[in-house]
């Protein structure tokens, strides 16, 4: 096998067992991570190549979960108008939230601590983007910014499992309400 395809296989398996260890995240109070190759089709050797500590992975998935947050921000806007771009934008902070409450759950302290670090300023503008767009279009209140928005999503993480269907997106549509336009704030 030449070197090229050898790289495309360990880029496919690499791609399998963040794949598997996101819905590992998402569905299992415990992550397994025997159960995440086999998931991928792989087997624990080559998992442990891509990754040498079950942090490792995990941090990979949250890494790879904010950049395809933040690349979402500009393309919604392109197809949509500011505040259903803002809409659709929560309903994909709701599948990373749940994502994130799992992977903080599963990492020590000190992890996560430079994870969210890494988040906050591409997410916070990411955001800001689409604020600003809402703003310009009058749908968006002008007092509000990245920040306000960041504090109260960060509750999407205190939900319990049992009650993330009910809940998450029920807050997310209050926090929405909650950034349109006053006729007392005007």
């Amino acid at each position: 096998m030449d070197s090229t395809r050898r790289r495309a296989d360990a880029a496919d398996n690499r791609a399998r067992i963040i794949q598997a260890a996101r819905a590992a995240i998402a569905d299992a109070d415990e992550i397994k991570l025997n159960g995440i190759a086999k998931q991928a089709g792989v087997g624990q050797g080559t998992l442990y190549r891509h990754f040498p500590t079950r942090e490792d992975l995990l941090v990979e998935v949250y890494r790879e979960d904010v950049g395809e947050l933040v690349a979402a921000a500009p393309a919604l806007l392109a197809e949509h108008d500011p505040l259903t771009a803002l809409a659709r934008w929560f309903d994909r902070v709701v599948e990373y939230a749940r994502i994130k409450r799992g992977v903080f759950a599963a990492i020590e302290a000190s992890v996560w601590r430079d994870l969210s670090a890494h988040s906050l300023g591409p997410i916070g503008d990411a955001l800001t983007l689409l604020l600003d767009a809402g703003k310009g279009g009058g749908v968006i209140r002008s007092d509000a910014d990245a920040r306000d928005v960041i504090l109260l999503l960060g509750y999407l993480t205190r939900l319990e499992q049992d009650e993330w269907d009910a809940r998450a997106r029920h807050l997310l549509d209050v926090i929405l309400d909650g950034l349109r336009p006053r006729a007392d704030l005007a």
